[in-house]
């Protein structure tokens, strides 16, 4: 056997066999993380030994067997450890230092390759529990799951999801860190816990599969290796857990979506809609395999859950022979049960779109248009698409049009906004449209996003500004369009993008947004698009400045940063407006006097200020005085080159950032409380 096969084996190997072995080795060490780094001690010996002995004949039980002497072994070191600390502190008269250290296990426990205490099924079904506990954030716990039961490697992973093999690599270690400080035991959840726990469980095998049928990013719409790897972890999950019907009805709706994998692309890698596809390409042996999951879900007996009921929307497509027979009365039907059973906003959008296909496009509309202004789909690309497959429906083409550039807007895959462009572009000729008034065609003029382009490039903008006014036009773009035609800039499509996107914002953050737009309004030439919007008075009352006890104990922290220690005390000692202080310069200093030029007038400072400032300047003379910690990446260099200090290239330190630092030290004290009390 070459060196490349043995490697090719052992890699497949792994991959049935790591969940196994790391299982059972998690038994055995009660550390998931010490249990996966022993599992890889064992696959290191594989392919160091393999590609010269051969391939054993049973590899996994091979694999298991070095695993669990390297476990033995660490066990042995571990209690020896324990022994001699317990015995020098028996010599010296005083307890272990490691008074709160759990008893090591016994290792006749665990040494023999026959233990029966659990089956080996259950120790994988364990590591799902752990991997996918709800002390994890779900982003580690995708990636744990994918490590410890898939047997990816961090570079695999990140391939899979378009991240860096480093940020993967750091999530699954904290990931397993944190699940270690949580001492989170190796054990079965019962009771009302398994119901919680098998939820995370079944959450975590759909997101990956989820993004594996429709990429959230990149260029391609499928990735077919993580749909199949959610499939095998679901099927093993099921048979894990026969009595689970959940646990049957995810494998039903996986089998049955991953059918339609063949016929869900064009030649070119396009979308193709579900009424568009050509069922004679469905896979049937999936698609029975979802009939016989589902059944066997159904014969458990119990109410169905979420799961279930997905997976019988997916079982009503696959029983119509054509886009037209589909039943989408029992569709709508499913998610109303659906949505009564788990609320949500995409679930009442998946039922207004089946009722649009049940009682004509006007119905769906009406439902759509309920959905509009909540804020957990507003950058949900998929509600302006099927707005705009309404709209067309309706023969209202140039409100489709602009729909469908909304959603090519919002999605950050590559493939589907191409497609939702296509779209657009297919209803290029408005038609009769109701809002169109005799003149002037309105949508022959400039658009949306160019003109915001060029009101961002124009000259004499300083940097600031430029940023924030870029915040308030992005939004105005994704939530209208960017091929809207700025003659249709109303004020009622403006109005409903201040109550969607800044009603419950701070008064300053609205009126600041009002600010831009109005502007944006002024430099284009249009009537004000912010009429009926008024500014809106803070009404809470200033926050006192921070007392003389509260400034000790801020002044006494040797623990910070020097540079966020003298900028604190230089806004205390000045009372100098934040921003002022931000941006002062080296050259700008008077060391001796305790002043610095700013503007026309000057900063000063007392001894508390004067005693930091040598140390942060460090030898420096020019530049800005308070920077960031890292140089900017390219995209992000400021445009003012008086805002980068010569001789570390970084950048000056943002009002925002000043901010968020001081708030993390404090907990809720801002800048402004620095300030001394007039």
């Amino acid at each position: 056997m070459t060196r490349g096969d043995a490697h090719r084996t052992i890699d497949a190997v792994w991959k049935l066999e790591s969940a196994r072995i790391i299982g059972g080795l998690t038994r055995m060490v009660r550390d998931v993380g010490l249990a996966e780094e022993l599992a890889q001690d064992a696959l290191v010996s594989a392919l160091e030994q393999w590609p010269r002995s051969g391939v054993p004949d049973n590899p996994g039980a091979w694999l298991m067997a070095i695993a669990k002497r390297r476990a033995v072994d660490h066990i042995r070191r571990a209690q020896r450890l324990e022994q001699k600390q317990q015995q020098l502190a028996h010599e010296h008269g005083q307890a272990s230092d490691h008074p709160e250290s759990p008893e090591p296990p016994d290792v006749h426990e665990h040494s023999s390759e026959n233990s029966s205490e659990r089956p080996e099924q259950d120790d994988v079904l364990r590591l799902m529990f752990i991997s996918c506990h709800p002390v994890l954030p779900t982003g580690a716990r995708v990636a744990l799951t994918l490590r410890l039961i898939g047997g990816l490697t961090a570079a695999e992973i990140a391939r899979a999801f378009l991240d860096t093999e480093t940020a993967t690599a750091r999530r699954i270690a904290d990931a397993k860190r944190r699940l270690a400080e949580a001492r989170v035991p190796f054990e079965l959840p019962e009771g009302d816990r398994l119901a919680e726990r098998l939820s995370s469980v079944l959450e975590v095998i759909y997101l990956i599969f989820n993004e594996g049928y429709s990429a959230t990013s990149g260029d391609d719409l499928l990735r077919p290796g993580l749909t199949l790897e959610a499939l095998r972890l679901g099927r093993l999950l099921a048979a894990l857990a026969p009595r689970e019907p959940e646990a049957h009805g995810l494998v039903a709706l996986m089998e049955i979506q991953e059918s339609r994998s063949a016929a869900r692309t064009g030649p070119h890698g396009e979308p193709v809609p579900l009424h568009e596809q050509n069922r004679g390409r469905w896979d049937q042996l999936l698609v029975r395999r979802g009939f016989t999951a589902l059944l066997r879900a159904r014969d458990l007996g119990s109410p169905p859950g979420p799961y279930v009921l997905q997976a019988a929307i997916a079982v009503t497509h696959a029983q119509a022979r054509t886009a037209a027979d589909t039943d989408w009365g029992r569709i709508a039907a499913l998610y109303g049960a659906l949505d009564r059973l788990r609320p949500s906003p995409v679930v009442r959008l998946n039922r207004a779109i089946a009722i649009g296909m049940a009682e004509g496009p006007g119905a769906g509309l009406v439902q759509l248009d309920a959905l509009d202004a909540d804020p957990a789909l507003r950058d949900y690309h998929l509600l302006p698409a099927a707005r705009g497959d309404l709209l067309a429906r309706l023969g209202r083409r140039a409100e489709a049009r602009l729909e469908f550039d909304r959603a090519a807007a919002l999605t950050r895959n590559a493939a589907e906004r191409a497609f939702l462009r296509r779209r657009a572009d297919a209803l290029a000729d408005p038609g009769p449209d109701p809002d169109t008034d005799s003149g002037p065609d309105p949508d022959s003029g400039p658009v949306l996003a160019g003109a915001a382009e060029r009101f961002l490039a124009r000259d004499g903008l300083d940097p600031a500004t430029a940023r924030a006014y870029g915040q308030t036009l992005r939004r105005l773009r994704l939530a209208l369009g960017d091929r809207l035609p700025l003659a249709r800039l109303s004020a009622d499509r403006v109005a409903h993008v201040f109550a969607q996107s800044w009603d419950g914002a701070a008064p300053a953050t609205w009126n600041r947004h009002l600010s831009a737009v109005r502007s944006f309004a002024d430099w284009a030439g249009l009537a004000d698009p912010t009429t009926g919007l008024a500014r809106r008075t803070d009404r809470r009352p200033r926050p006192e400045p921070i007392g003389p006890d509260a400034l000790s104990a801020l002044w006494s922290r040797t623990d910070l940063p020097v540079r966020e220690r003298t900028f604190w005390r230089l806004l205390h000692e000045s009372g100098a407006p934040v921003k002022a202080v931000l941006a002062l310069n080296a050259e700008d200093l008077d060391l001796d006097d305790r002043r610095a030029r700013s503007g026309t007038g000057w900063i000063t400072w007392r001894s508390g200020t004067a005693r930091l400032l040598p140390e942060l300047l460090a030898g420096r003379t020019r530049g800005p005085l308070f920077l960031t910690d890292r140089r900017p990446g390219p995209a992000r260099t400021p445009v003012d080159p008086a805002d980068l200090d010569p001789g570390t290239g970084r950048s000056r330190l943002s009002y925002e950032r000043a901010e968020y630092l001081f708030k993390q030290a404090t907990g809720t004290c801002t800048l402004r409380q620095l300030r001394p009390r007039a």
